[in-house]
């Protein structure tokens, strides 16, 4: 017997990250043009192209950093351009961002940057912010090092303190630019074996920016491609679909350039 729950169709989750015909633009110059796409909630995407097509601008616009006249961005439908002041600090509490240098305060050891969006954002008590810190750390595989301050500690270390500091929060969604900029190979794989954890174990919504092939295609359940010769996108979907069948010459140039191999 079928019940009448099942034949209530299901109602598709709103997007996590929503994108309407954004324009960006330096002064009179435009970067890219009428960029609309959704992000999933779970979903694991990547923004890709080459050098100087405006990937680390659109995340800034995506984080709130930068905003334009010309689009929309939403953060589970909320819009960051029209937020007040109280709104968009309600929005920005609910992502996570890692920078790509980290962005690590040196004067502060890793136990003390990754209290910090606790201590600015919530008004939890301080032995509640440390024990949350110490899980923190241990999570990102820091156990034991929260009293080192950033000098002390390798490029990769330092990656993953940063991810630390941007999950304090426990946010929606999780931003990552150029995550494995400056790391060795095995470092590069293990910060994306934490990317995959994440999203697995927590549900978090993940928004990377990459030209890391190997990272393309080993995290992203969908990838955008910023096409810099007709500044706009020019391609939306699962990595190995595009290059497999890529809509044109400059998706299927980038994805299938030898840019070496992890070891």
């Amino acid at each position: 017997m079928i019940s009448s729950a099942s034949l209530v169709p299901s109602v598709p989750a709103a997007p996590a990250v929503e994108v309407r015909h954004l324009t960006m633009r330096y002064d009179q110059r435009i970067i890219m043009q009428d960029l609309s796409f959704s992000i999933a909630p779970g979903e694991v995407f990547v923004i890709m192209g080459g050098s100087g097509s405006g990937k680390s601008t659109l995340l800034r616009h995506l984080i709130g950093l930068k905003q334009s006249p010309e689009g929309s961005v939403r953060i589970h439908g909320d819009d960051l351009g029209l937020a007040d002041a109280a709104g968009r600090r309600r929005i920005l509490s609910r992502i996570g961002v890692l920078y790509q240098a980290g962005a690590l305060w040196s004067g502060l050891t890793l136990a003390e940057n990754v209290a910090l969006p606790l201590k600015e954002l919530s008004d939890l008590a301080p032995a509640a912010i440390a024990e949350i810190v110490a899980l923190k750390l241990a999570l990102v595989g820091l156990q034991g090092s929260a009293d080192f301050y950033p000098a002390e500690i390798s490029g990769g270390m330092r990656k993953r303190a940063a991810l630390a500091r941007a999950i304090a929060l426990d946010p929606d969604v999780l931003f990552f630019d150029e995550p494995s900029s400056g790391l060795d190979p095995i470092s590069a794989s293990r910060l994306d074996d934490l990317i995959l954890a994440i999203a697995e174990s927590l549900g978090t919504t993940i928004v990377v920016v990459s030209h890391d092939l190997a990272s393309i295609f080993r995290i992203a359940d969908r990838t955008l491609f910023l096409d810099i010769s007709t500044r706009t996108m020019t391609a939306l979907g699962a990595p190995a679909a595009l290059r497999d069948a890529p809509p044109n010459d400059e998706v299927r140039r980038f994805l299938t350039r030898d840019s070496g191999s992890r070891t």
